[in-house]
């Protein structure tokens, strides 16, 4: 997580008209990405890396004609069964964490993180410090500042996704954690309550130009729109503090902005690379 935070990319990725992305290294070692090669520095440009995007494919304006073949749809993805079981009014399922923990989580697809107790982040070996960044859970009377941990594979049944965001927080039923959509976005998922199953069909399929990156415009735009109304929200969260001259929480808020910074530059990155069209990026 640490390492996370120390790197700082600064995309200004504008419109890629030319298909290429330029790659240089300051001299602390920071990696930066344009499509602008006058943005960097003379002293760096004979170092500077190319790398090819594809371009966005245009808008069309022109209607199908009556005539035209239909396109072939893409066949549905292969769907993964994971087993649920029932806990009073609760769906579980047992979760892998790094590849060796074991936990049952509450099957929660209406949270947006997956979250685990204090207990499981100890035997993960995570360690919570001033550095950590953290995520405010708004109650009814307070803010409840929760620290946020990367980990490396997260695996409900053959399904496993990596790094994924987890929130650290013991929940009142005393369960381990609960499976969230930082884990659950990867997937169009299906619940059956009635047969105890869950099937979760991934969302990655073969790229093309409607799909770049092999990702549909709802999958590239959700992703968007969450980092940039969670930056916002964050920023909020952060001038209310300054305005009370609470140093300690802005220092924590203050990293938490920096990590979904980096991450929505990585997925600047990812969306360049891609072609995926600007206006599915606001």
């Amino acid at each position: 997580m640490k390492g996370v935070l120390s790197i700082l990319c600064v995309l200004a990725l504008s419109g890629l008209a030319h298909g290429e992305l330029y790659k240089w290294i300051d001299e602390k070692g920071t990696v930066h990405f344009t499509d602008d090669l006058t943005q960097v520095p003379s002293a760096h440009r004979p170092g500077t890396e190319i790398q090819k995007t594809p371009r966005e494919a245009p808008v069309s304006t022109q209607r199908e004609s009556p005539s035209s073949v239909p396109s072939v749809k893409a066949p549905e993805p292969t769907g993964i069964e994971v087993p649920l079981f029932r806990k009073h009014e609760l769906l579980l399922t047992e979760v892998t964490l790094n590849g060796r923990v074991k936990r049952y989580f509450i099957v929660d697809t209406g949270a947006s993180f997956t979250l685990i107790n204090r207990q499981t982040a100890k035997e993960l070996g995570i360690t919570v410090d001033g550095q950590t960044p953290v995520l405010p859970i708004f109650t009814a009377s307070d803010v409840i500042l929760t620290p946020m941990v990367n980990l490396r594979a997260v695996r409900a049944g053959e399904a496993e996704a990596e790094n994924v965001d987890v929130l650290i927080h013991d929940l009142p039923s005393g369960t381990s954690g609960l499976l969230g959509n930082s884990f659950l976005n990867r997937y169009k998922v299906v619940l059956d309550s009635v047969h105890g199953r869950m099937t979760l069909y991934p969302l990655k399929g073969e790229a093309s130009p409607d799909r770049p990156g092999g990702y549909s415009r709802d999958f590239w735009t959700g992703q968007f729109r969450f980092y940039h109304r969670t930056l916002e929200e964050l920023k909020r969260l952060n001038a209310k503090y300054q305005k009370q001259g609470n140093r300690s929480e802005q220092t924590r808020i203050h990293n938490t902005i920096r990590y979904f910074e980096n991450q929505l530059d990585e997925l600047e990155r990812k969306a360049s690379l891609a072609g995926v069209p600007r206006h599915w990026r606001e």
